[in-house]
């Protein structure tokens, strides 16, 4: 489809616009299939370690689990009153202004988004390197001294870098391609990941010889300022872990019956999603001791191989390469279509709003994406990159969800296909955690948590001039 396009010397031209190829099950399968990804794999050894218990490792799993669905139910309701490219960019701006749509647009397209494409394509690599250690052999070390910190920053090359953004610049490729392909691809992804999560969790409680004695300490011995610190530490881990949620939003425009699918696809995956990671978590304490899971570094292979021996372990991490894979998939193919909506409103860079004559995908702002987070992967290690990702990103989780109460005075006859369950209060419920969870971010990595707001701010820099040319275009 094409839309007639003034341009700059009054000339009307027609302008491509983006095709609605992603029906029900793609569309579930980019919630699922974003959320799925490393961190199940990854953070629950970390959690175990901040958390001290398994009750609180549960607790931390299930709040994290409500919130994320709480999010969800709140962004149902705007993908499917807004069913626009750009997700949060759109909802923004209709409900506090182009400014606020503007920030979220800038964080997501140079902070939010290339740092999870990093950082998920980080952590395919660790488990790549349980197969070949050799791409964790360092190539390259150099210290950088950073104002207030007694430790300076070390910048480690190793060949796993280079691998992530070959990773990076393939499945780039595959969404350059066409978004039914990239929709496909995610479906197959998809549903191999889960298929291995099931396996683990069948098996386990099936072959595994499980010990009630693994899940002591069920409860801490007390709970102080430390134990509390912790549980934050270990919420911010399963966020990450949870994240990708609202991705489906951010290919509003190319979602097949939006307003049917888009809610059903929030609602349903993030519930699907919160099961199969406790059912993951219960088998992990069921054949593993709780101090063995404290300190391995791949809970999964490890809980595998006591039912199921090293070679089996082995081939689940394949699968887990497989569903990094999924993951980044997702991210990618979701990921551009913020800087492709700002820059059609000439609030970006004019080469992100290309769209490819044949493949009819946002070719400029995958490749400018891809690029971003190319940077990023060979600079940054997991868990700086998550920590500045989780930061960033929820602040804007919160004032998008916040946008559902602000849409609801501003556009009150907006039609609404679905509405938010138990508004107001879930929206307000999910707004006051975020903020919490940013304020708590903040105060225990302050560094990397400032420079991602620096970088959220340095887009006002840009923004006078092209709101400015914005204004004379139209």
């Amino acid at each position: 489809m094409a839309e007639a396009h003034t341009t700059p010397d009054g000339l009307q031209t027609p302008r491509l616009n983006l095709v609605r190829g992603l029906g029900p099950w793609a569309s579930v399968a980019i919630v699922i299939g974003t959320m799925i990804g490393t961190g199940i794999f990854l953070v629950p050894s970390s959690m175990a370690r901040n958390a001290g218990s398994v009750g609180l490792v549960f607790l931390v799993w299930i709040f994290g689990g409500v919130l994320s669905l709480f999010g969800a139910l709140s962004y149902a309701e705007l993908g499917a009153a807004i069913p626009e490219a750009g997700g949060e960019y759109v909802y923004l701006t209709r409900a506090f202004g182009p400014k606020w749509g503007y920030l979220f647009g800038w964080m997501h397209s140079v902070v939010g988004r290339p740092c999870s494409v990093a950082t998920i394509a980080a952590g395919l690599m660790r488990f790549t390197g349980f197969l070949l250690p050799g791409i964790n052999t360092r190539i390259l070390q150099y210290p950088i001294y950073m104002p207030f910190t007694r430790t300076p920053y070390e910048i480690i090359l190793t060949p796993a870098q280079p691998l992530a953004v070959a990773a990076i610049a393939l499945v780039t490729g595959i969404n350059y391609l066409g978004v039914r392909f990239g929709g496909r691809v995610q479906v197959i992804l998809t549903t191999l990941k889960i298929s291995a999560v099931f396996a683990v969790v069948v098996f386990g409680f099936a072959l595994g010889h499980g010990d009630a004695t693994h899940f002591h300490p069920l409860l801490p011995a007390g709970m102080g300022l430390a134990t509390i610190g912790g549980v934050l530490t270990a919420l911010v881990a399963a966020l990450w872990a949870y994240d990708g949620w609202s991705n489906v939003s951010l290919v509003g425009s190319e979602v097949i019956e939006p307003q049917k699918n888009i809610p059903r696809a929030l609602a349903g995956g993030v519930a699907f999603v919160v099961l199969v990671y406790l059912l993951a978590n219960a088998v992990y304490f069921y054949v593993l001791p709780f101090a063995a899971v404290q300190k391995s570094p791949d809970v999964a292979s490890d809980a595998v191989a006591t039912f199921a021996g090293f070679r089996a372990a082995r081939w689940l991490t394949l699968a887990m390469i497989v569903s990094a894979l999924g993951t980044l998939n997702s991210s990618i193919l979701s990921g551009a279509r913020v800087p492709f909506a700002m820059a059609r409103d000439r609030l970006f860079f004019r080469f992100a709003g290309q769209i490819h004559e044949q493949f009819r995908t946002p070719g400029g702002a995958l490749v400018f994406q891809a690029y971003l987070a190319s940077v990023l992967a060979l600079t940054g290690t997991f868990d700086d990159l998550f920590s500045l990702f989780i930061f960033a990103q929820w602040i804007f989780y919160a004032l998008a969800t916040a946008a559902v109460i602000g849409l609801r005075r501003r556009e009150p006859d907006l039609p609404r296909p679905y509405r938010t369950w138990g508004y107001p209060w879930v929206p307000v419920a999910f707004c006051v955690s975020a903020l919490a969870l940013t304020v708590n971010l903040w105060w225990q990595r302050p560094l990397s948590s400032t420079i991602g707001l620096l970088l959220i701010l340095s887009g006002l820099l840009f923004y006078d001039r092209w709101q400015k040319g914005s204004s004379a275009a139209a």
